[in-house]
């Protein structure tokens, strides 16, 4: 192992570009070596400035690229799998971007791949794992203090939607970190959900059901309920709330910065998942790194966007029937306990 750990960041996109910029600048420990994007010239401009770092279009060439010893997954999904198959062949460390797949066959094929080196080598980004508040909430949870978590209510909301998003990517995309946080947080299964569709907002493009009502069942007996509106408008706000047998816990409500003039009041609402989560990010790559160093990964396994995966396909099947449809997953390697 090198003194700073050596990554290839594949895809530099918004998200690429990012992590080009974190690694190295607010996450010590490691340094890019290798980038690809079949946009060499985007590439170029993310690393520009940056010495010894290689440049190149296709993710295979860039995994072989000398001084590389893990890997940094941010290409479109549907590049995911081969990348992460070939990671785990050359023995990589991965932070992988959510989705882990696009589908949880892809996202099955990944697991038993991995299962088969018999140790971890794939991290999912899903970085509320590596939020404060959070860690916070899973923490008091966990302590029972509250008694049985009976209900979660849960509130995404972005300023507007990318012109590809379809109706479906309210959840697979967007609800996906809500799937992972209810997993996490409860540390029970989903196993079932239904969609409700309330009518469309004038904000939302031609077509697209935004927003909706997502709803979960746990194993556990709990319920949980998604609030996702991806053209809120205003701005970036995720928000939960754990209601529990002898109180309840919310969390998402931290004020920015209130500015006070003469007849009014006003603070900052965020805009971006980057700007709301930039701490959340910061620490989950550190932890990555860090373990990365020692051969390894921590954190969301290939097993939790696997099973990510199985309850968005789930919640798209019942917002196309109007169902409630439930969640079938695959036995659980003993890799992931």
């Amino acid at each position: 192992m090198s003194e700073l750990l050596g990554v290839a960041v594949l895809g530099t996109g918004h998200m690429g570009a990012d992590h080009v910029r974190r690694i190295g600048g607010t996450v010590g420990g490691a340094r890019v070596v290798a980038v690809a994007d079949p946009d060499t010239a985007r590439a170029e401009a993310a690393v520009a400035g940056r010495a010894g770092v290689s440049v190149h279009r296709e993710a295979q060439d860039a995994l072989r690229a000398p001084g590389v010893e893990a890997v940094l997954v941010a290409s479109p999904e549907a590049a995911h799998e081969e990348a992460l198959l070939a990671a785990c062949a050359l023995g990589l460390p991965v932070l992988c971007e959510k989705p882990l797949t696009p589908d949880s066959a892809s996202a099955l094929r990944v697991v038993e791949a991995e299962a088969r080196l018999g140790r971890r080598l794939i991290q999912v980004g899903f970085m509320r794992r590596y939020d404060t508040e959070y860690a916070a909430l899973k923490s008091l949870l966990g302590s029972g203090d509250l008694g049985r978590p009976l209900l979660l209510h849960c509130r995404h909301r972005n300023v507007s939607s990318p012109a590809h998003f379809t109706s479906s990517m309210l959840i697979s995309s967007s609800v996906s970190h809500e799937i992972d946080a209810t997993r996490w947080l409860l540390g029970q299964e989903i196993t079932a959900v239904t969609v409700v569709r309330p009518r469309p907002s004038a904000g939302a493009p031609q077509g697209l059901l935004d927003p909706q009502l997502v709803l979960f069942e746990t194993s556990g007996g709990a319920v949980v309920d998604v609030e996702i509106f991806v053209n809120s408008g205003f701005g970036y706000e995720v928000r939960c709330e754990a209601v529990c047998e002898r109180g309840s816990a919310q969390i998402g409500d931290a004020h920015t910065m209130v500015v006070r003039t003469p007849g009014r009041a006003y603070e900052d609402v965020a805009q971006d998942y980057l700007v709301r989560f930039a701490d959340a990010y910061d620490r989950e790559v550190r932890a990555w790194v860090a373990a990365a160093r020692e051969g390894g990964v921590t954190g969301p396994s290939a097993w939790d966007g696997y099973a990510a995966a199985a309850v968005a396909e789930a919640g798209v099947t019942a917002l196309r029937t109007g169902a409630r449809a439930d969640v079938e997953l695959a036995e659980r390697p003993a890799l992931y306990g």
